[in-house]
């Protein structure tokens, strides 16, 4: 769910990004879903598009970077440039509410992580927002 970010008539910010939480938290007030809003909704979803691989998610086969088979190749300058490059395509293509900045990633070479920082910037948002992601090996 995403609608665009607007000022009201009364220059109040109105927050109209949104999303489900993926664990699905019922507000105890309202008894509705929980919502994640504007940039943690945004950051949420550049988390998932990144860890998803492609063809794991049904109906959509071509969403997701498949960078998780990337971590299994040895940790090389080459390996951290083509995993910059899958990041910076998924976010440009995938994620319409996020304008990306910059892509930084480095590997620990003695446990196969691999550390992302994105930063970006979203709509009616005068700061750019920085999202921190460690991709681990998992069998």
């Amino acid at each position: 769910m995403s609608i665009a970010t607007y000022l009201s008539p009364t220059k109040k910010k109105i927050s109209l990004n949104s999303d489900f939480r993926k664990d699905l938290l019922v507000s105890p007030v309202s008894k509705d879903l929980a919502l994640l809003k504007d940039e943690d909704a945004v950051k949420e979803s550049i988390k998932n598009l990144i860890l998803t691989d492609r063809g794991e998610r049904l109906m959509q086969p071509y969403i997701g970077g498949n960078i998780r088979a990337m971590l299994f190749e040895n940790m090389t300058p080459g390996t951290l440039k083509l995993i910059k490059d899958r990041v910076t395509t998924t976010v440009e293509t995938y994620e319409p509410r996020a304008e990306l900045i910059d892509v930084f990633v480095s590997g620990d070479l003695d446990t196969a992580d691999v550390s992302v920082r994105i930063t970006f910037y979203i709509r009616n948002a005068e700061q750019p927002i920085q999202l921190d992601v460690i991709l681990q090996r998992n069998r």
